[in-house]
């Protein structure tokens, strides 16, 4: 992996004149160990996300904030971020995809099942950019660009905070479902290392076969170092290296064989990754400022499977390649992503205002390959390897906050102001013609392009930008022991669309010490991302000797234009939300329920087929295409729900320590209306099918239930976790092509021994009784390909077993 390697001491080197500057001007905490998890966070921790009032522990505050502490993320088998939150987190799902093209690879996590987009990520409290990948195919967050939560490895947080409600007011534009805040760690001594492998050992049925299976070999090694800067300083290091096998949990294939056989690969991509991140923050002259600064960079290849290519089975592409491969192939997609983001600048005292002063950058580039592959135009001359084209996205943030704190009497208001500026940029690059050009004179009944992924066209090419700027006041009074409110408006204005006005109420009463009520109500917004809005894909085929194009076309252009198409809105939302705590010696529980109705959502149609109707046919005929698709506003939906969290601490002389923890999410979405026209076609063929409604409303669980028992005694440890799924629907087209995953529940278990202060073995099973989805049937599985729905919340690879050896000092 040199290529890895390489751009690691690259992006090493580009942090390191940040390294004197970073964020929070907090005395340094002491470090974790990382030898065991640690216990429930106190009832007194406090918390930053969703108040900017100081001092506000996660059960004092108005809104619902859950505190993930970063060693119970890292005392699991996966060393995924996403993975580890949906796992211990109700309201959060990271379904496993595969078989969606570069949604294999960059996965989108979910917050309350609304879209990934939705849902606003932090680090340090500033905003992460988007990757710049937009899913497109059949997955869960069909159409969002949202933010890639593993470029950033567990040994780099300290915790994390996921605020449960509508935020826009608070925090700008995508904070619909809420808030996901990455609080990296903060150390001036000490460090750790760990070395984590792990394996799938597990026994699948499919519709055709039953298999005994080892693979998916995992290993990640990590470590962290803190160190001093003057007396109060840090300087936080931490870095990750991951290996991952491909896992394959395909079908037989009947086609041109006297004996079926696997030729699918079905399950999660071959990965090679390395991460290194960087947090660091320093008094400046006499103390009343603090310079800060973090930032991270990571490069993932990834290799995942698409279709096979079966020769002599009526497969016309793979019998024109057969001269390349005479029993037929399987495409490989790669994708090499670097990911880089940094931040700097400036707290402390002005005037007697806590002011903050930050700017972030942060980039995502993805380069597309198709391996193992072939232009079945080109014959037995094709390549075999294709440079298939890049996204990149860029994002320049700077922001102003300013809080301060009045007494008047009995009342504590705490009244925050600031702004904003926000500048990113979208961009596509071609790949080499022969990803995407026909040779002369091909049959016209063979594909263009690189079989399995067509590459970027250099009429797909785009490099736009867009810019936008607010402003924010956010107040919270305690107007005495008993009552606090808390009131929060914003203004936006875009450089595309033009401005927005967002606010938020919110209250809370303790009645007792032991008893509260709390709620609000808000409303929201997403701006169209760019990827919506330029996004270009196409891919020519011949036609009646015509050479014609069918893709998705970005809304400003020509074709969707023609077909109706207007320029995006932004997605608009009303929150309610009400709930109560409850908190007596080492137990606390807290109920929440939410009612969160978006309208004007964005959505990407369905191909409009030039045959559809005459008028469709006529619109499309003077651009030579065939079929087209394009974002569209005007979906409505209502999320009704309910999250209940509880823990309760229990510590004996003999036994050591027992965290108990109990967390549910009850969740409802309903598809309220969708769009029927367009500009030009009323009403406009297959603009939005049933299957695309089925998994707004049933994609993502609507029933999970999470419990967990963590022991900690003198030496020895034990953590077993029990996760309730419930039935979730992947829909097909018709009601006969639906899947159901069924209810299930996964049990995870894991064991430690310390042998001393600084060495700590664990070892544990994920998925411990081996339980998968329900099969997808013989008729609906794509010969073999789709063995598994993985629509799947909890993925389809099995039991996995673990070891890891934690070191500190």
């Amino acid at each position: 992996m040199s290529t890895t390697r390489a751009a690691l001491l690259a992006g090493a080197a580009l942090l390191l004149p940040a390294l004197t500057m970073p964020v929070a001007a907090q005395t340094a905490p002491a470090p974790s160990t990382d030898a065991e998890p640690a216990a429930a966070p106190a009832d007194n921790e406090v918390v930053v996300t969703g108040t900017r009032a100081p001092g506000r522990s996660r059960l004092d505050t108005v809104s619902p904030v859950d505190v993930l502490t970063g060693d119970a993320l890292r005392a699991q088998g996966t060393t995924e971020l996403a993975d580890a939150l949906s796992t211990i987190a109700p309201s959060v799902d990271f379904p496993r995809q595969a078989a969606v093209d570069g949604t294999d690879a960059i996965r989108p996590a979910t917050l309350r099942g609304l879209s990934p987009d939705q849902t606003l990520v932090l680090i340090n409290g500033t905003r992460a950019h988007t990757s710049a990948l937009l899913n497109i195919n059949g997955s869960i967050g069909r159409g969002s660009a949202a933010v890639d939560l593993n470029t950033i490895p567990t040994v780099a947080l300290d915790r994390v905070e996921v605020l449960r409600e509508g935020a826009s007011a608070q925090y700008g534009s995508d904070a619909i479902a809420g808030v996901i805040n990455l609080r990296l760690r903060e150390a001036r001594e000490g460090g750790g290392a760990n070395v984590t492998f792990g394996t799938y050992a597990t026994n699948y049925d499919a519709a055709r076969t039953s298999r005994s299976v080892r693979d998916g070999e995992i290993a990640t090694f990590s470590g962290w170092k803190g160190f001093a800067i003057g007396s109060e300083g840090f300087l936080t290091l931490s870095g990750e290296y991951v290996t991952r096998q491909p896992t394959n949990r395909a079908d037989l294939d009947p086609r041109g064989l006297t004996t079926p056989r696997i030729r699918a690969r079905f399950g999660d991509p071959e990965v090679e990754q390395g991460t290194v991140y960087v947090n660091a923050a320093a008094p400046l002259g006499d103390g009343n400022w603090t310079a800060y600064a973090n930032g991270g960079f990571q490069q993932r290849d990834s290799k995942s499977g698409a279709f096979p290519r079966v020769a002599n089975a009526s497969n016309l592409n793979a019998d024109a390649l057969i001269g390349l491969y005479p029993d037929g192939f399987l495409p490989l997609i790669g994708s090499r992503s670097k990911d880089y983001n940094a931040t700097v600048g400036v707290r402390g005292d002005l005037g007697g205002w806590n002011t903050d002063l930050t700017v972030s950058y942060g980039r995502n580039t993805i380069d597309f390959e198709t391996r193992n592959s072939g232009n079945a135009t080109y014959g037995s001359a094709s390549p075999r390897d294709f440079d298939s084209g890049q996204l990149r996205y860029d994002q320049l943030t700077a922001g102003l906050d300013l809080a301060r704190e009045y007494t008047l009497g009995a009342a504590v208001i705490n009244i925050a102001a600031g702004g904003e500026y926000r500048r990113e940029g979208f961009a596509i690059g071609a790949g080499q013609p022969e990803s995407y050009n026909r040779a002369a004179g091909a049959l016209s009944t063979l594909g263009s392009g690189a079989q399995g992924f067509v590459g970027f066209q250099p009429d797909n090419e785009v490099d736009v930008h867009r810019s936008n700027g607010s402003l924010y006041l956010d107040v919270e009074a305690r107007l005495w022991d008993k009552l606090t409110f808390g009131a929060a408006a914003r203004g936006e204005s875009y450089s595309d669309f033009g401005e927005t006005a967002t606010a938020k109420l919110s209250a809370r009463y303790d009645v007792t010490p032991w008893l509260a009520f709390r709620g609000s109500v808000s409303t929201g917004f997403r701006a169209p991302s760019l990827q919506q809005q330029y996004y270009t894909s196409t891919q020519s085929l011949v036609n009646g000797n015509v050479l014609q194009e069918t893709g998705l076309y970005p809304v400003s252009s020509d074709i969707a234009r023609a077909l109706g198409a207007l320029p995006l809105d932004p997605e608009k939302s009303r929150n309610y939300s009400a709930g109560t705590v409850v908190r007596f010696g080492g137990f606390s529980l807290t109920v929440d329920g939410y009612h969160i109705r978006i309208r004007d959502q964005i959505a990407l149609s369905e191909n409009i087929q030039a045959s559809a109707s005459t008028q469709v046919g006529n619109l499309l005929a003077p651009f030579r295409v065939q079929a087209a698709r394009f974002f569209i506003n005007g979906v409505q939906t209502t999320t009704k729900g309910l999250d209940i969290v509880a823990a309760y601490t229990l510590r004996t002389e003999r036994l050591g320590s027992f965290n108990l923890s109990a967390a549910a999410n009850l969740n409802d979405i309903s598809v309220d209306r969708i769009p029927t026209s367009t500009a030009a076609l009323n009403p406009a063929p297959s603009l939005f099918g049933r299957n695309r409604i089925l998994t707004i409303e049933q994609g993502t669980p609507r029933t999970k239930i999470v419990g967990a028992v963590d022991w900690r005694g003198e030496a020895l440890g034990a953590t077993l976790r029990a996760v309730h799924y419930g039935d979730v629907l992947q829909p097909g087209t018709v009601v006969a092509n639906d899947v159901y995953t069924g209810r299930n529940t996964i049990i995870d278990l894991e064991g430690r021994y310390r042998f001393n202060d600084n060495v700590t073995l664990a070892l544990g099973a994920e998925n411990l009784f081996d339980i998968y989805p329900n099969t997808t049937p013989a008729a609906l599985n794509n010969n073999g390909v789709t063995a598994f729905p993985y629509y799947s919340p909890f993925g389809f690879n099995g039991r996995q077993i673990y070891g890891r050896l934690n070191l500190t000092w």
